[in-house]
């Protein structure tokens, strides 16, 4: 996946934004005021943290040297993949949709209601 790819894909999403609190160099997409991505979209290798529910990170970390506790984040909850073409683009699309749809389940039900994920 490229960078262009990984910022599309992003904010496709329902209700996503990218911001730059972080500076310009790090790209922060966020549903409601919740961060579900964060990469450094000019960075070789390109890198994405996500959040991930606890057990799947625990696997996904024992199958993938590529991905890894989430950098600068809450270990337990982030994950960081590093780009390298060893991580199936297909599993790295799962892994954004969960991160996505875990931070929306998070939002009041208001928020839910406005991007239209009432029942997530």
């Amino acid at each position: 996946m490229t960078a262009n790819a990984l910022r599309r894909w992003c904010l496709a999403r329902p209700g996503a934004r990218e911001e730059f609190p972080f500076g310009e160099q790090a790209s922060v997409f966020k549903v409601g005021d919740k961060m579900f991505a964060l990469s450094a979209l000019e960075s070789r290798p390109l890198r994405v943290s996500l959040k991930c529910e606890p057990e799947l990170g625990e696997g996904l970390r024992a199958t993938y040297p590529a991905i890894q506790p989430g950098y600068h984040l809450n270990k337990r909850h982030w994950v960081t993949i590093t780009l390298d073409g060893s991580v199936p683009d297909e599993t790295l699309l799962e892994l954004l949709e969960d991160s996505y749809d875990l931070v929306v389940a998070g939002l009041p039900a208001r928020q839910r209601a406005r991007i239209g994920r009432a029942g997530s």
